[in-house]
């Protein structure tokens, strides 16, 4: 099956979801598309709620296309790349709706930062998280500001230090990361929906005017992400990630 981003519009709810057939990772094309569809969702008057999935029932997301890292080949390039999660993360800050997200599975360095995006997050028992960028000498630049903000500094040091080491769903919950974690997809469902349903019946001023209190603070972060962006960008050119890269390729 190809790499896809749909939006469907049900009773107020617009439910986003991307596939990608390497483990639901985010190559360019899927990352845009995420982005765009939160901000025409965020403008339709149809879509009072939005809920961020992916497809499949095993992993969330995979992080960073390897494929299209290795074969980045300037600054210029590393930058645009980049640049593609934090379009999605400020994407999701400034839509004034509330997302919703919902991970079924294992979620990977910019997986991890979507899932600390969203507004309120759901997982299941096999939701573990890892922030592997360091291992490839990258480090999570660009996703780090939106995964602090969620667990806090300690939790974020903790994933981005040790950086080959997986933390389970109960960890990222006690974090903050997820809101509640659910022994089946099938129960984080009826959770997703539930909560959906009612924020579709809320206020959407008063959702607003909510989405700026709890965003306050980041107001910077059109800048700050990009400044990331570059210092990932830069990063991803060394003889060090490459190799580190195509190890992994290779396992």
């Amino acid at each position: 099956m190809d790499a896809f981003v749909k939006s469907e519009h049900s009773s107020g709810i617009c439910t986003i979801e991307f596939f990608h057939p390497s483990s639901n990772s985010l190559p360019s094309e899927i990352l845009a598309s995420i982005a765009n569809s939160i901000t025409e969702a965020g403008s339709n008057d149809d879509a009072r709620v939005i809920i961020l999935k992916s497809f499949g029932n095993r992993a969330f997301c995979a992080g960073a296309s390897f494929d299209e890292l290795v074969a980045i080949s300037n600054e210029e390039e590393g930058l645009k790349f980049f640049s593609g999660f934090a379009n999605v993360i400020n994407a999701i800050r400034l839509c004034p709706k509330f997302v919703i997200g919902r991970v079924q599975g294992k979620a990977v360095g910019g997986g991890v930062g979507i899932a600390s995006a969203v507004d309120h997050c759901f997982a299941t028992k096999h939701a573990a998280v890892k922030l592997s960028e360091l291992a490839i000498g990258i480090g999570p630049f660009v996703v780090g500001p939106a995964v602090e903000r969620k667990l806090g500094t300690s939790g974020f040091s903790q994933l981005t230090i040790d950086a080959t080491s997986w933390k389970d769903a109960n960890w990222a919950a006690q974090y903050g990361l997820y809101s509640e974690v659910f022994d089946t997809a099938d129960q984080m469902d009826i959770a997703v929906t539930n909560l959906a349903e009612k924020l579709a019946k809320s206020s959407q001023e008063a959702i607003r005017e909510l989405k700026k209190v709890l965003w306050a603070g980041t107001e910077g972060w059109d800048t700050l992400l990009k400044e990331r962006a570059a210092i990932s960008g830069r990063l991803v050119l060394s003889d060090f990630t490459r190799n580190a890269i195509a190890a992994l390729k290779n396992k």
